[in-house]
C-alpha cells in the first residue's frame, strides 16, 4: 500500500464520529453520503469494527417506505441516497425486506420529465424541446427533474441488486438511455441538461466520469472509446480533486489507466474517501457493473 492511500485511509479512521458515521468534515454531523463512501473505501483495508458500527447506524435511518434519509436531522421524505443504501446492502449481502423495500422505492421513482403533461408541453415548444424527454432517470428528491449523479448511482445499485430482485432491467435501460440523450455538444456531460433556453451547456469532468460509469453496460453503443475520452478529459480539463477522483474511478473500471492521487490528504472526509477509492490499490471495483451484472461484488 502506498503512502497516498495510507494517508487517506488514516483520515477516514480518525474522523469517524461517535455514532459510527462520517460527516463531510471532521467533527461535523454524520451524513449518509460520506459514510457510505468511507465504508466502501475502508472495506478490506482496515479493521471490520468501524464498518459494522457504520452499518448499524445507516440501517437505522431507513424509512418505512424503503427509502433512506440523508442524515439523522432529516425525518423524511427519503432521497437519492436510497441508491447508496441499496449499494451498501449488496456489499453487506443484506437481501431481506429492507433491501427489497428500497429497490421497490427506487423502481417507483422517476424524474418529473416522465410526466405526460411535461412531455406534451415539450412537443409544442417552437424548435422542439432542449432535451429528449422520452426517457427518464432519477432525481435528487421525488418530484424534481432527473440529474446525472443520482441516475448513475441508482443504475449502479440496481445492476448490483439484479441478482436478488427481478424486473429491474427495463427501468435501468431506460435510465441509461436518459444519460445517452443528455450528452453535451462538447462531448461530455453537464450535471443535468445538455441545453437550456436554446443554449448548449458545457460539460464537467466529474459529471462526465459519472455518466460513463453509469453507461458501463452500454459501451458498445457509444461509438467511441469511453476510456480514451476520459483519459483526454483527465489530461486536459480536470482542475479539481473531485473531478480527478471521479475520472480515475471511472477510468479504472472502464479499462483505462489513471495516476495515483497527488498531494497529502487533508480533512475533507468526502474527498479522502473518493481518492482512496480512486487509488490503484483502492476499492474502485465496487463501482464496476456490466450488462451481465447479476452477482453483487
Amino acid at each position: 500500500m502506498g503512502d497516498s492511500l495510507r494517508q487517506r485511509l488514516d483520515v477516514l479512521e480518525r474522523t469517524q464520529n461517535e455514532d459510527g458515521g462520517w460527516g463531510y468534515f471532521p467533527g461535523k454531523a454524520t451524513w449518509m453520503e460520506p459514510t457510505v463512501y468511507a465504508v466502501l473505501a475502508l472495506d478490506g483495508q482496515r479493521s471490520l469494527g468501524p464498518l459494522e458500527r457504520a452499518w448499524e447506524l445507516i440501517a437505522s435511518w431507513q424509512l418505512p417506505d424503503g427509502s433512506w434519509r440523508p442524515c439523522m436531522a432529516v425525518e423524511g421524505p427519503g432521497t437519492w441516497v436510497t441508491a447508496l443504501g441499496v449499494h451498501l446492502c449488496c456489499w453487506r449481502g443484506e437481501f431481506g425486506q429492507p433491501f427489497r423495500r428500497a429497490v421497490k422505492w427506487l423502481l417507483n421513482t422517476q424524474g418529473r420529465e416522465g410526466s405526460w403533461v411535461l412531455r406534451a408541453i415539450a412537443k409544442l415548444q417552437p424548435g422542439g424541446a432542449d432535451n429528449d424527454l422520452s426517457q427518464t432517470g432519477w432525481p435528487w428528491l421525488r418530484g424534481a427533474s432527473s440529474w446525472i449523479e443520482p441516475t448513475t448511482q441508482t443504475i449502479l445499485a440496481l445492476r448490483k441488486a439484479a441478482a436478488r430482485y427481478s424486473g429491474v432491467e427495463a427501468r435501468v435501460r431506460d435510465a441509461e438511455g436518459f444519460i445517452l440523450s443528455r450528452r453535451c455538444a462538447d462531448g461530455g456531460w453537464n450535471y443535468g441538461s445538455r441545453r437550456a433556453l436554446g443554449i448548449d451547456l458545457p460539460s464537467y469532468p466529474e459529471t462526465t466520469a459519472l455518466a460513463l460509469l453509469g453507461l458501463q453496460a452500454r459501451q458498445a453503443e457509444l461509438g467511441f472509446s469511453a476510456a480514451e475520452y476520459l483519459q483526454w478529459v483527465l489530461e486536459n480539463k480536470a482542475r479539481t480533486r473531485m473531478g480527478r477522483a471521479w475520472l480515475s474511478i471511472a477510468l479504472r473500471n472502464l479499462g483505462g489507466r489513471a495516476p495515483v492521487p497527488k498531494g497529502d490528504a487533508d480533512d475533507d472526509v468526502f474527498l479522502a474517501a473518493l481518492e482512496a477509492l480512486a487509488h490503484p490499490d483502492g476499492n474502485h471495483a465496487v463501482f464496476r457493473v456490466t450488462a451481465e451484472s447479476v452477482v453483487c461484488e
